[in-house]
């Protein structure tokens, strides 16, 4: 460099200037034609872009904040000091001669001022230039001014904000070392940022991706799997249907769908399996109905003869726990009405056997199995026995499936184990509200049943006619089938059936019925031609009295024992006697009495046979003894007798077999009670109670008629007694004689200790009556003439009486007539 270049001044901001309109007016852009157009602001100059550098920093705020916060301070207070100072030197004199700044730019019109302004727009170029009174020149210059106002404006505002504009190319240098300076760290970090990313962060990163790509994968093949199990289902179930396994299909099928609607959901490829699995649990529903209709026809309909127990166990277990598993419980409605057309069917099948073998031309049968009431009674008791017996076969049948149902349904619910039925299904399905469900409908299937059986015996029961006769024995045999069939009933469901019961005691109540009436009607008989004399007894007679005075319940008639039995010879003889002993005394009665013994043993028998109707056995049997009473009454005291069994008087032997009877009667009523109650279970069985006092009252009548007949006599002959010789008289002869008759009338008939008390009663009359003439005649005790007469008369009445030994020594004695005197 030369000197002359050295001591030039350097160059400076300051020297840097341009005068506006030279700027504008470049010669190097060339004429501009949109010079006057264009709106002075951001977008007067044209833009280039610039960009960025890739070896500069991106700076931020944050670069800055350490030097704004140190040169804040400053920087506002030198701002606040040149704002003062340039409000003083642009502050105007006056308003009048210097226009301020704003009223120059509002000379220039607003179109000028809009963002939008444009002349290349055909309505804004016709806006400005289309008013014709100003010449080229005149517009020109006016755009001059506005132009001038404009750049003085410019001007201002450039001196005014020049202060900062030095102070920013002050510090440029600085800025632009620091920012040198920064980058050249920010370039340190990113390539030491780089390295940790390279040797720490990017392997770490691709591990961890590892280990995601893992967990995917695996949870992948899971899902694979499982989609491949779930399409393995269908093969699966056909395989499990085969194997009747309806429990584990319907298992799988609940296990598939929830797969499906939890782990799989949204699988396209499986969208249709739901629908396939719901259809096929449908399939699985009739399948099941459809087997469980089969396996209870071929069950119930199978010969009663086979002792299988339940038939096929295995898969009567598989179809309950299926239907219990899909809650379908009308299976056990299907198995009653089963049970129901099996026992129509076997009842059916054997009145037609009993038919064809009784050659019964009428063969009528309806759907129930009933049979016209033509059968003869053999038959028909023997359909009865053989259908209670095929009804209680197939009724045990029902009741061991019941016990596998029951059981199945216990290990559904969880209440009991057990390795054979739990392998049918693996879990427990049933609820406790489904079990008590299931429990009660198998409760009421059993129930149904019985009571079903026992209304189709009652109806073949009751098809019996009351024209066809039936024996007791046939009707014992019939309350034995009744017995047995209502305690087999009673011991599968708990529960008594009335039903055939009630059919029983109708027809047991028809027999009973015409065996009281033959029985009454056939004493009325025996005690119209009875001529009251004493009859032998035969030895089944005494057996039954005998076996009666044991208390034991008399179930059957004793036959006659034959010559040769060691059991009976010892006791009885095989041939009549003349009395009934009961205990040490003797009995001697009337045929009709010992044909009454019989009749009542037949109604304890009878009573033993039809225990349901043994009260009204009772009842009759008690109408039968009043019956016999009455009509006994009638006959002897009555004197009926004459004109029925042709007697020509009643005696005193009459009098007293009739007694001698009823005291027999009588004799028997306690015991009969004690039967009765026996059978009964009741010890206030009280038919009996009239009927004891009936007979009692009837014996103390028999006994006063005979004390009235007695009196009649002798006051006949004691009024015509006269205290004179010859003695005895006639009167006391008579007297002696009819004491002796009664005597032998009584005495073999009549307990001693009741003649004795007869014989008191006539000794005392006799007293009274005596002592009755003796004051009439005016007789005394004074040792006269009448006094000897009187006191042999009596000692000869009391020979007679001590003759027949009737008196106690007391009333014989030689002082036992003295008190005959006293007045």
């Amino acid at each position: 460099m030369n000197t002359g270049q050295a001591e030039e001044k350097p160059w400076t901001l300051y020297n840097a200037s341009q005068y506006l309109p030279a700027v504008l007016s470049d010669p190097n852009k060339g004429k501009q034609s949109n010079f006057f157009t264009r709106t002075w602001g951001d977008s007067f100059v044209e833009k280039t872009e610039i960009e960025k550098s890739r070896f500069l920093p991106e700076i931020t705020y944050a670069h800055f904040d350490q030097y704004l916060r140190k040169y804040g301070k400053r920087t506002k207070r030198h701002q606040r000091l040149n704002q003062l100072q340039l409000d003083e030197s642009t502050k105007p004199k006056t308003n009048s001669e210097v226009p301020s700044s704003q009223d120059k730019l509002n000379l220039i019109p607003s179109i000028y001022m809009t963002n939008d302004f444009n002349l290349s727009d055909p309505k804004t170029f016709n806006q400005l230039f289309d008013d014709k009174s100003k010449s080229e020149n005149d517009l020109q210059d006016e755009l001059s001014h506005y132009l001038d106002i404009v750049e003085e404006q410019i001007a201002k505002q450039v001196s005014q904000q020049s202060g900062a504009f030095f102070h920013a190319m002050t510090s440029h240098d600085t800025i632009m070392e620091q920012m040198g300076v920064a980058s050249d760290e920010v370039r340190t970090l990113r390539t030491k940022v780089q390295k940790v990313d390279t040797n720490l962060t990017s392997e770490a990163l691709r591990l961890l991706a590892f280990a995601r790509s893992k967990t995917n994968h695996i949870h992948l093949a899971e899902k694979l799997k499982l989609m491949s199990t779930v399409l393995q289902t269908q093969p699966t179930l056909q395989l499990l249907l085969s194997s009747s396994d309806y429990v584990g299909a319907l298992e799988l099928i609940s296990g598939t769908q929830e797969v499906l609607t939890k782990e799989l959901a949204g699988v396209t490829s499986l969208r249709h399996l739901p629908s396939q699995l719901k259809e096929m649990s449908k399939l699985i529903d009739k399948m099941l109905s459809t087997e469980f209709e089969r396996y209870a026809a071929a069950d119930l309909h199978r010969p009663l003869s086979s002792d299988e127990g339940v038939l096929e166990q295995d898969r009567l277990v598989s179809l309950v726990a299926g239907l219990l598993r899909q809650n379908h419980l009308q299976f056990l409605e299907i198995y009653r009405q089963e049970a129901v057309t099996a026992a129509q069917a076997l009842l059916k099948q054997l009145m037609i056997e009993q038919l064809a073998d009784a050659e019964d031309e009428l063969n009528e049968l309806t759907g129930s199995g009933e049979v016209a009431p033509t059968m003869d009674p053999a038959h028909w008791l023997k359909v009865l026995k053989l259908g209670s017996e095929a009804l209680g076969k197939l009724m045990y049948r029902v009741k061991a499936v019941h016990e596998v149902i029951k059981e199945t349904a216990d290990v559904s619910g969880g209440l009991i184990e057990n390795a054979n039925i739990s392998a049918a299904g693996s879990e427990h399905f049933l609820s406790q509200e489904d079990h008590a469900q299931v429990t009660s409908k198998l409760k009421s299937l059993l129930t149904s049943v019985c009571d079903y059986c026992n209304e189709r015996l009652a109806a073949l029961v009751s098809t019996q006619s009351d024209k066809n006769n039936i024996s007791a024995h046939q009707v014992a045999e019939l309350a034995k089938i009744v017995e047995e069939f209502t305690n087999l009933c009673e011991d599968i469901c708990g529960k008594q059936s009335a039903a055939l019961k009630a059919a029983f005691k109708i027809q047991a109540g028809n027999y009973v019925h015409k065996f009281n009436i033959q029985r009454k009607n056939k004493l009325a008989l025996l005690l119209d031609a009875e001529r009251w004399k004493y009859a032998e007894v035969p030895t089944e007679i005494q057996m039954l009295v005998d076996k009666l005075s044991q208390g034991d319940i008399i179930k059957s008639l004793p036959a006659t024992p034959r010559e040769g039995e060691e059991e009976w010879s010892s006791k009885y003889v095989n041939k009549p006697s003349p009395a009934l002993k009961i205990g040490t005394q003797d009995y001697i009665t009337v045929g009709t009495v010992l044909i009454l013994i019989r009749l009542v043993s037949e109604y304890c028998v009878c009573a033993y046979d039809l225990q349901l109707l043994a009260p009204v056995i009772g009842r009759n049997l008690a109408e039968l003894l009043r019956t016999f009473n009455s009509r006994s009454c009638q006959l002897v005291l009555g004197a009926g007798a004459l004109r029925t069994a042709g007697l020509k008087t009643i005696t005193s032997t009459n009098l007293a077999l009739a007694s001698r009877s009823l005291q027999l009667v009588l004799w028997m009523i306690p015991h009969i009670r004690i039967n009765f109650q026996a059978l009964l279970g009741d010890n206030n069985f009280n038919s009996f109670d009239s009927v004891e006092k009936d007979i009692g009252h009837h014996i103390h009548q028999l006994e006063s008629k005979v004390l009235s007949i007695m009196n009649t006599l002798l006051g006949d002959q004691l009024n015509e007694w006269e205290a004179k010789p010859p003695v005895p008289s006639k009167q006391l002869r008579n007297i002696s004689r009819h004491l002796t008759k009664l005597h032998e009338a009584v005495s073999s008939v009549l307990p001693e200790e009741q003649v004795n008390d007869i014989y008191q009663e006539i000794h005392k009359n006799f007293k009274t009556r005596i002592r009755e003439q003796i004051l009439k005649m005016h007789i005394q005790s004074n040792g006269g003439p009448q006094h000897g007469v009187v006191t042999t008369e009596l000692i000869f009445y009391l020979q007679t009486m001590k003759m027949l030994k009737v008196l106690p020594e007391k009333f014989v004695s030689d002082n036992a007539m003295d008190d005959i005197w006293d007045r």
